[in-house]
């Protein structure tokens, strides 16, 4: 790890600009910055926030969500948490929160505005980069992403190998896998197959 994504990892640790914003919400919870990056990594998940469970053992993907991801990448907890391999790029470091309803917020725009273009620049250019979700698909891709995440995962031929969109792997998006079968048919033989491809590099 370089000095400089060392002494940014460091400054995004100590982040406090949404503190007003976090205690504001339901869960009235402090900042609690989630970082995994690497700037040899070959493969780069960029996904939307972390969750709450993740947000309480400061480990990306550290749950339901981060399970059903390994198995759609093909790899073990053991590969998918080597820094060596792999670093994780949210839209947000923090938990957003919850609302009133108990639904996940979204991730606020300061953190990537704040934060994104530093990291990007210190990493370069992955071989992999996987954009989990809307948020990260509207930002990676700008205006090749289609409207809406199925449009923009449907055309996913337009941006592999090097980059995949995929959907969340949320335990919510079980009957959008159920309505859409291709997307276990088509996209992930070929997402397999290229982080095989990488590891055995």
């Amino acid at each position: 790890m370089s000095q400089t994504l060392d002494a940014l990892t460091a400054e995004i640790g100590k982040c406090q600009l949404c503190a007003e914003r976090f205690a504001a919400t339901a869960t009235a919870h402090r900042p609690r910055p989630v970082t995994w990056l690497h700037d040899g990594a070959p493969i780069l998940i960029a996904g939307q926030a972390p969750g709450n469970r993740v947000y309480k053992e400061g480990k990306p993907f550290f749950d339901a969500s981060g399970d059903r991801l390994r198995d759609w990448m093909g790899v073990s907890a053991d590969q998918f948490y080597d820094r060596d391999l792999l670093s994780v790029l949210p839209m947000a470091f923090c938990f957003p929160g919850y609302d009133a309803k108990g639904s996940d917020l979204p991730p606020p725009p300061i953190c990537r505005n704040t934060w994104h273009d530093q990291i990007r620049t210190v990493l370069g250019q992955p071989k992999l980069t996987l954009l989990v979700g809307g948020y990260a698909q509207k930002y990676f891709l700008g205006a090749t992403a289609k409207a809406g995440v199925t449009a923009t995962v449907a055309a996913w031929r337009d941006h592999a190998p090097r980059v995949f969109p995929l959907p969340h792997p949320s335990w919510r998006n079980t009957a959008w896998l159920k309505k859409n079968p291709w997307f276990m048919q088509e996209v992930l033989p070929a997402l397999r197959l290229h982080v095989q491809e990488i590891l055995n590099d």
